[in-house]
């Protein structure tokens, strides 16, 4: 593959060694290569002065210029290169991380703590996915002549003088190339033996939607706050919803969804009520499921096994709605790497259940929604600009 066909990546930390780690992660994938690294937000928009990449990684804390005025500098700029965040684990970190995505960052990625921890796998994957996902869609774009150039007079007027390219080291081309591990649960695993070829069956007629479960992965942050503030505030039906994230971010993710969004958005906690107007979404490393009782219907909040790798799992989630539920729930599948959720949507589907599916074009990785299509288990594929309007629809109209 020709350089210029690689999708390139700009890499922004203050750390040295995390500039080479991430750098090593990069350019272990083959279609994918490091544009540059550099030290803070202002090297950055220098670099981005002389030369435009496919995507960024963006640290947070950085001295000078630190990864929130980054971003604001980007979208006074009108900078539409998509930014993907490194994010500490800490509590403030989860906050901060937030408040990047209503920035405009696209995603985010933990990092690994120390240059070789047991977890770089894992975070590699996801990064990678993210890189060729957010990147390959902009670096297709640009190259038809369909993305914004960078307003280097803008920047030149704001203060951003030309790149100094003795302030910074230069990008070393002779990072041991590594081939992308494998190993770490669902990682670009195609959705083997889960296929059906269309041949699910039915065993009850759809009935009326009495919840709405939501499973979603890589791209979901920002997929989401695409869909909830376009949601009928009128919906009848609770809304559940598995987004694979670490622990200790998705009480800030619930906050942040529920500023934009006319229904109220909260990180589940074990007995909550589901009723209308409310968006339960699961708790980083916990399962979310069901139970309907004679006066209410409650959510649970549980430590139990990984199923597919994930924790909390779409298809934990799915499987308490079919059990629950029945015929009476609508599915839905969007954006994600890996093949969580799909076997129990088709088990939902089977049941009776109506399910949507968040089409490939639109899909940062379409993963679980492509191992939901190819066994048959969904009504209707929608893009991401058309979900929240389907979703209104099948609430509305079978409510």
């Amino acid at each position: 593959m020709n350089a210029s066909d690689k999708i390139s990546v700009l890499v922004v930390d203050d750390s040295a060694l995390m500039r080479s780690l991430i750098s090593k992660i990069v350019e272990s994938e083959p279609s994918l290569r490091v544009m540059d690294r550099v030290m803070n937000g202002r090297f950055a928009l220098q670099r981005l002065c002389i030369e435009e990449p496919d995507v960024i990684v963006l640290d947070i804390e950085m001295p000078e210029m630190n990864g929130l005025e980054f971003l604001e500098f980007r979208r006074k700029a009108g900078i539409e290169i998509p930014v993907i965040i490194l994010s500490s684990i800490a509590k403030r970190g989860a906050a901060v991380t937030m408040e990047c995505l209503e920035k405009g960052a696209s995603d985010f990625v933990t990092k690994p703590s120390g240059s070789e921890s047991a977890n770089l796998h894992a975070v590699s994957d996801r990064l990678i996915s993210l890189l060729i996902g957010f990147g390959g869609r902009y670096h297709n774009l640009r190259k038809s002549g369909k993305t914004k150039p960078v307003p280097v007079e803008f920047l030149k007027k704001c203060g951003i003088p030309s790149f100094d390219v003795g302030a910074v080291p230069p990008v070393q081309r002779s990072v041991e190339r590594e081939e992308p591990s494998r190993d770490s649960p669902d990682a670009f695993k195609p959705a083997a033996g889960l296929e059906t070829h269309g041949k699910l069956r039915r065993l009850a007629e759809p009935g009326k939607i009495e919840i709405i479960a939501i499973g979603i992965s890589t791209g979901g942050p920002n997929a989401l706050r695409t869909v909830f503030p376009r949601l009928n505030p009128e919906i009848k039906q609770p809304i559940v919803v598995v987004q694979h994230m670490p622990p200790g971010f998705t009480e800030e993710f619930a906050n942040s969804l529920n500023k934009i969004c006319r229904l109220e958005v909260r990180e589940a906690r074990e007995g909550d009520l589901l009723k209308p107007g409310r968006i339960l979404i699961a708790p980083g490393d916990r399962h979310l499921t069901v139970e309907r009782r004679s006066l209410a219907a409650i959510a649970h909040i549980s430590e139990g096994p990984l199923r597919n790798g994930h924790r909390p799992s779409a298809d934990i989630l799915f499987e308490s709605v079919k059990n629950e539920y029945g015929n009476h729930a609508l599915g839905i599948i969007m954006t994600g790497m890996g093949r969580d959720g799909a076997a129990e949507l088709a088990s939902l589907y089977e049941a009776g259940s109506r399910t949507l599916g968040q089409d490939e074009k639109s899909s940062i990785v379409y993963g679980m929604p492509k191992a939901a299509m190819d066994m048959g288990a969904v009504d209707e594929q929608v893009s991401l600009d058309a979900m929240a309007d389907a979703i209104n629809r099948y609430a509305m109209e079978f409510g």
